[in-house]
């Protein structure tokens, strides 16, 4: 995913009305989702979000250069775009762990040293640029029993990117990832760009939990909370194996691992 901030653009959000430090002036609030911005004046639709104890400024979402983006992706969002895949429905204590934008070789044998230790599986979402780079790493990833997605060749913003070019990179990426899992770069990709890729046969796969590794003002303690406090049964948890991550990363994924694992959890890899 690479620097997500899928949710609240805070530009739009009057400072009186909930606990955020940065002040804020205008009188709309912009709703980021998968089908581009849109500006609600409305309240129930705008600024009502922030104020819901569901989705709670202090709890379930922080700041991030200018940008509130959700922990714990709303309900009434998975609604809205339920094509996408948010979470898996299970009975059993199973997460699914995912990490964006490798391969790398420093975080990637990181992630890979950790998931072995408690015998956990997961979901890489790969850009088609590094495969080509960290090819031996990516066969690992393979021969190590874990599942592969295709996140685009250069990491392309669906948003900025016009529809022809956005695919054909999503096809690039193709010709080095097998697979029918899709992940769109920072959450963003239009209704038609995700449409094409369901015709492709591509499941396009967005996420439950962000645990905010990317954030480089957040805290691994932070990070780890993130993750600890909003993960259920059927989460999709959305890490990166990347350099700007690392730092975050290399706190908090042992400690996931350690702790869902001794509340009985298992970890497993996203429709196997």
């Amino acid at each position: 995913m690479g620097g997500s901030n899928f949710g609240l653009n805070l530009t739009g959000l009057n400072a009186d009305t909930c606990t955020v430090v940065q002040e804020c002036d205008a009188s709309e609030a912009e709703i980021c989702t998968t089908a581009g911005p849109k500006k609600h004046p409305s309240p129930r639709l705008g600024i009502q979000v922030v104020k819901s104890p569901f989705i709670s400024l202090s709890h379930s979402s922080i700041i991030f250069t200018g940008i509130m983006y959700f922990i714990k992706t709303p309900g009434w969002l998975k609604k809205v775009y339920g094509s996408y895949v948010w979470d898996v429905p299970v009975t059993e204590k199973k997460i699914f762990l995912t990490f964006d934008d490798g391969p790398h070789p420093v975080a990637t044998p990181f992630v890979l040293e950790q998931l072995k230790r408690y015998n956990a599986r997961a979901t890489f979402f790969c850009i088609g640029k590094n495969v080509l780079a960290e090819q031996a790493l990516y066969r690992q990833l393979q021969e190590e029993g874990h599942r592969i997605g295709n996140h685009t060749n250069n990491h392309l913003n669906g948003w900025r990117t016009d529809t022809v070019t956005y695919i054909s990179n999503v096809a690039q990426a193709s010709r080095s990832i097998e697979t029918d899992l899709f992940r769109p770069p920072y959450g963003r990709i239009t209704k038609k760009q995700g449409n094409l890729l369901r015709q492709k046969g591509f499941r396009i796969i967005m996420w439950d939990v962000l645990s905010g590794d990317f954030d480089q003002s957040l805290a691994p303690e932070q990070c780890l909370a993130n993750v600890l406090r909003k993960t259920t049964a059927g989460s999709i948890i959305v890490f990166h194996d990347s350099q700007k991550a690392f730092k975050n990363l290399r706190y908090a994924l042992p400690e996931v691992l350690k702790q869902f694992s001794a509340d009985g959890f298992t970890f497993e890899v996203l429709f196997k």
